[in-house]
């Protein structure tokens, strides 16, 4: 990890479920300070924008040695370099999926305005976003893509299908959850919940997933491939909705 601020992820580290999995060996991060390998004595790692423009941009010097640095640790100069910016590709529960087959790989948190375009056209292999708006650093996108990592790493969640459940894993929004006690300000746990029907709680959890992504994030169900299941669900929805219209005016 190559970060001006390596003290921020103790947040990470230290807490939850990413601390339990720093503490079991689950995952090793290693940080390297592009300040170390300043060349004055200030330890200067930015400057001024030639040609003009607000605010200080980071030197490409200081964060290649310290990129140099990190793969020297790593043993291999073959590992992924991901620079953490508003300009790249928004990261998705999918794509954890390539994260998860490297054996290592270098996470760049930049600051101020960005970093010298000549590190990332030289040194970086690819660019990720959190999402489409402006943070102060690329630290808490990157302890962002950390956190998101680890709870797909064998032993790491307390339950293994935690992780298989959890929203967005399937392309689909999760489920509602509920815990004791049965009644809260008189509002009851839905009935099948208790039932110990394992299959009809299945059902009941796959079709209010469905209906979830459908009403809140429409888009997520377009960019899906629906299996025989997920389509059968999502016409009874729309045929039910038809009905109680028809029914609504007859009334």
């Amino acid at each position: 990890m190559i970060s001006l601020f390596p003290e921020m992820f103790d947040a990470l580290s230290k807490y939850g479920v990413s601390g339990r999995a720093f503490d079991n060996g689950l995952i090793e991060l290693r940080f390297y300070n592009p300040r170390n390998y300043a060349d004055d004595p200030h330890q200067c790692v930015d400057s001024r924008p030639y040609g003009g423009g607000p605010g200080m941009v980071m030197m490409a010097e200081p964060l290649s040695r310290a990129l140099a640095d990190a793969k020297g640790w790593m043993g291999s100069t073959d590992h992924r370099v991901v620079y953490m910016s508003p300009q790249g590709k928004v990261l998705k529960q999918k794509h954890l999926k390539s994260f998860s087959s490297c054996e290592g790989f270098i996470l760049v948190a930049g600051r101020y305005e960005g970093v010298d375009e000549r590190f990332i056209e030289r040194e970086v292999d690819e660019e990720w976003s959190i999402g489409d708006y402006v943070v102060s650093g690329g630290e808490l996108p990157a302890m962002v893509v950390l956190d998101a990592l680890i709870r797909n790493i064998p032993g790491a969640l307390g339950h293994a299908q935690s992780a298989e459940e959890g929203s967005f894993s399937q392309g689909l929004l999760g489920h509602p959850q509920y815990t004791r006690p049965d009644s809260v300000a008189g509002e009851m746990v839905p009935t099948v919940l208790l039932s110990g029907n394992h299959e009809q709680i299945r059902l009941w959890r796959l079709k209010c997933s469905l209906k979830r992504t459908r009403d809140r994030r429409p888009e997520l169900l377009d960019a899906m491939v629906l299996n025989l299941e997920q389509t059968k669900l999502l016409d009874a929805m729309d045929e039910d909705f038809e009905l109680k219209v028809l029914l609504n005016r007859e009334k």
